[in-house]
């Protein structure tokens, strides 16, 4: 059975036992305490760093998506100037007189 993530019971025990025969059992709580400190601030730290990759991710499919509508409202604008223009091919090929 694993405990912490590759870790079973026999490998928890026998750190915990080495951490005791190390530091002695007063120590221990404050070594535990620091521990527990340590690793809610990796955590905190982890997610904020994951935070702040997913808000560029989004950041940057809004650029992308501000683009796309600029081309779209450029393309838009050419075909309204091309409807609204004159052009050649509008007038008769005459000059604008009837035939004779």
């Amino acid at each position: 059975m694993r405990v912490f993530g590759p870790l079973g019971v026999p490998e928890v025990i026998l750190i915990f036992v080495v951490a005791l025969l190390l530091f002695g059992p007063r120590k221990m709580p404050q070594i535990g305490r620091s521990l527990g400190r340590a690793i809610g601030e990796f955590r905190r730290a982890s997610n904020e760093f994951k935070r702040t990759i997913e808000d560029e991710v989004a950041a940057d499919e809004i650029r992308s998506v501000e683009r796309e509508l600029k081309e779209i409202r450029t393309a838009g604008t050419d075909v309204v100037k091309a409807v609204e223009s004159p052009s050649s091919e509008s007038e008769p090929p005459d000059g604008g007189q009837g035939s004779p």
